[in-house]
């Protein structure tokens, strides 16, 4: 850490933020080579994937939810110079991400096919099929997401971001050899893709579980059966990731409910919204690269009692993650479509997909940074709530409502999904720039 007059110098800063960017690149490509590879298969195959994944995201957000809450006591505790509290709650990390995850597979193995009834009635049978087929699998794979974003969350509480970002580089080069064995060549199709996908998943946390074992680590766990509840740090943890957790699930469930408005509208509008999906992901894990290390900056500034330094960092990093987002949009867009040429769309999916990239690559630069990053920031601070109830009224006000409105009654097609979210960012943006600027969050307590 920099001694010198801020605590994170900009070598520091850089050092910290760019492996984060590329393991969330990563996980971006981890999805997108499923549904690159598995399009060789079928419209059918892709639609599958798709809808199957908007319900995946759901509980992995959820899952990564608890690990927000993991980095922000574990900062904390370090900022003040308490390593051995700092551990204890990293042990407590893992033992509450294991139990959750594990509640949450069982679940979805019970509900499994009357989930995707309830939520995607309406699309073709064959679809419906494979949907089955790739959830049954990758369900198999929660304990896995959820032990490696708790081990990274470790790692990255401690100022490293490179060593689970090498894991999730190992991760994503096993998903895709394993993607070419079983879809290729052992004509698994949708089953290939998602035993692929768990199987890389389940590697990823056994190695970073393996590696936060290394004894020079400030933050490490040697014995992971001696770990034993402790309440006081379990409460800690979840008073943080509780509200996290929920504002996530929300957002993804209004996601799930405006994929449900799209899989009406046939499998042609599906695989386009399917690739703006994908594309709008991709393009924007570099501002949640920034605004994921932007909770480990906050969070040593306020546990060393640096309040002013805490809010120079959120103004900070707010406009990097403008330049990063500008950045990635331009770059997938110019990749956009000769990779559309690679994957077997249909030219009226194709077409459907570029128009609304076009609009993406526009709006997104000058609204997402502000509607986000700041947030991190925020909840950094233990300022959860309030970053919870604006993103929730402005996800299902603008980003449910707007696109159900525009959609049904309107009839705007898979577009209606787009002017919603531009809304959504830009209302969200303008609350949480006020918000920052008011310094009200810097009022809370994280550790108690």
């Amino acid at each position: 850490m920099d001694k010198g007059e801020h605590l994170f110098s900009n070598k520091v800063l850089w050092k910290l933020l760019l492996p984060i960017m590329a393991e969330q690149l990563l996980n971006s490509f981890m999805g997108m080579a499923d549904s690159m590879m598995v399009s060789s298969v079928g419209p059918e195959a892709l639609s599958a994937v798709a809808l199957v994944d908007s319900v995946n995201v759901l509980v992995l957000q959820a899952l990564a939810a608890l690990a927000t809450g993991g980095v922000i006591i574990c900062s904390n505790y370090l900022g003040q110079q308490k390593p051995k509290e700092a551990q204890e709650a990293a042990k407590q990390l893992m033992l509450v991400a294991a139990g959750i995850a594990l509640v949450l597979t069982g679940f979805g193995l019970a509900f499994r096919m009357p989930l995707l009834r309830l939520i995607f009635g309406q699309v073709e049978p064959a679809v419906m099929e494979a949907s089955g087929v790739y959830f049954l699998i990758t369900l198999l794979s929660y304990p896995g997401v959820s032990l490696s974003s708790a081990g990274g969350a470790i790692f990255r509480a401690q100022e490293d971001s490179r060593t689970p970002m090498l894991a999730s580089l190992f991760c994503n080069i096993l998903n895709i050899g394993c993607n070419a064995l079983f879809i290729y060549l052992f004509g698994w199709g949708v089953a290939g893709a998602a035993v692929a996908t768990t199987l890389s998943r389940i590697v990823n946390a056994a190695a970073l579980l393996l590696l936060l074992r290394n004894e020079k680590l400030l933050l490490h766990i040697r014995n992971y059966a001696s770990i034993r509840p402790a309440k006081h740090a379990i409460r800690m943890i979840l008073r943080m990731g509780i509200p996290n957790g929920i504002e996530n699930s929300s957002f993804q469930f209004g996601k799930l409910m405006i994929q449900s408005t799209v899989s009406a509208m046939g499998t042609m509008a599906i695989a386009a919204q399917a690739m703006a999906n994908i594309f709008e992901s991709l393009n924007g894990v570099a501002g949640v690269g920034v605004g994921i290390g932007l909770m480990t900056v906050v969070g040593h500034c306020l546990g060393a009692g640096r309040k002013d330094e805490a809010y120079y960092y959120v103004k900070k990093l707010t406009f990097w993650s403008i330049g990063v987002v500008t950045v990635s949009c331009l770059v997938t867009y110019g990749i956009a479509f000769p990779l559309t040429g690679l994957m077997g769309m249909s030219q009226e999916s194709k077409d459907l997909f570029l128009y609304m990239l076009d609009w993406i690559t526009i709006v997104k630069p000058l609204t997402r940074s502000f509607s986000f990053t700041p947030a991190y920031g925020l909840r950094a601070a233990g300022d959860v709530r309030f970053s919870m109830i604006v993103s929730m009224l402005t996800m299902w006000l603008c980003r449910v409502a707007l696109c159900i409105f525009c959609a049904r009654v309107l009839g705007m097609g898979p577009m209606a999904v787009w002017i919603g979210m531009f809304a959504d960012w830009t209302i969200r943006g303008v609350i949480f720039i006020w918000r920052t600027r008011s310094k009200r969050w810097l009022r809370h307590r994280v550790t108690v």
